[in-house]
């Protein structure tokens, strides 16, 4: 017999996403079974995000349920200040699922994602999914599985992973702490402190661009000596400055 699938509330900030947006909202829209809500979270965009969202939004609306599920999705779209851990907690704040997913506006959920989930949750309070980085090239592919494999081994994920987490655990730790840059690797770390997360095998796939365009090496020195550097204590903002600098 086939789980009911939990209430699923999906948090994603946005700052100018409007490339984004429409291949990110039709992608949802066909998820089987459907997620129960979905938050989108403007922090400032410039680049028109608001409108775009809302106007596909509208189309969604007009349309549902979709085509492959009976599910009637809750599209809202709020505007926040600026600051993914902000943003997000804006977001949480408004959700009314038993279960929170934080996704990137450039990455996509497994088709079966809820599913994954609904059943994650029955062992485990929070998770994450194997990423793959969109590209063809074999050095990002062996990419991908070290970043699945150092997840694996930590028990820390990363945004691009689409961390869910049970809205009760979440709001009893305090949400995403209020800082620049690794929010996700502490909220990680005090998430492990109450349990062991769901590492999911099925995959999201993220953009490369940022590897694309600094290089693999580049960025795989770069991640590793911020990540090393913010074990050690370097603060968040410290740390923010040297990753936009590069």
């Amino acid at each position: 017999m086939t789980a009911v699938p939990i209430t699923l509330s999906i948090v994603i900030p946005l700052l100018n996403e409007a490339d984004n947006l429409p291949k990110l909202m039709g992608h949802l829209a066909h998820l089987n079974p459907a997620p129960y809500q979905v938050i989108l979270v403007d922090g400032g965009s410039t680049d028109n995000s608001v409108a775009i969202a809302k106007e596909l939004i509208e189309g969604l609306i007009d349309s549902s349920p979709s085509v492959i599920s009976e599910q009637v999705i809750d599209w809202q779209i709020i505007e926040s200040t600026a600051g993914r851990a902000l943003q997000m907690n804006a977001g949480a704040e408004l959700a009314t699922g038993y279960v929170l997913l934080f996704l990137h506006a450039d990455t996509q959920l497994p088709n079966h994602a809820i599913a994954d989930i609904t059943s994650a949750v029955r062992q485990a309070a929070w998770g994450r999914f194997d990423v793959r980085l969109e590209s063809s090239t074999w050095m990002l592919k062996v990419v991908s599985q070290m970043i699945n494999w150092r997840s694996r081994f930590s028990g820390i994920a990363t945004g691009d992973q689409a961390i869910f987490i049970k809205k009760s655990l979440f709001e009893q730790l305090g949400g995403y702490p209020q800082q620049p840059l690794m929010e996700d690797i502490e909220l990680c770390k005090r998430l492990k402190a109450v349990g062991k997360p769901a590492c999911l095998r099925s995959k999201v796939m993220t953009s490369a661009r940022r590897w694309q365009q600094y290089g693999t090496w580049r960025t795989i020195g770069l991640m590793w000596h911020l990540r090393f550097d913010y074990w050690r204590g370097v603060s968040a903002d410290n740390i923010k400055q040297r990753y936009y600098k590069t």
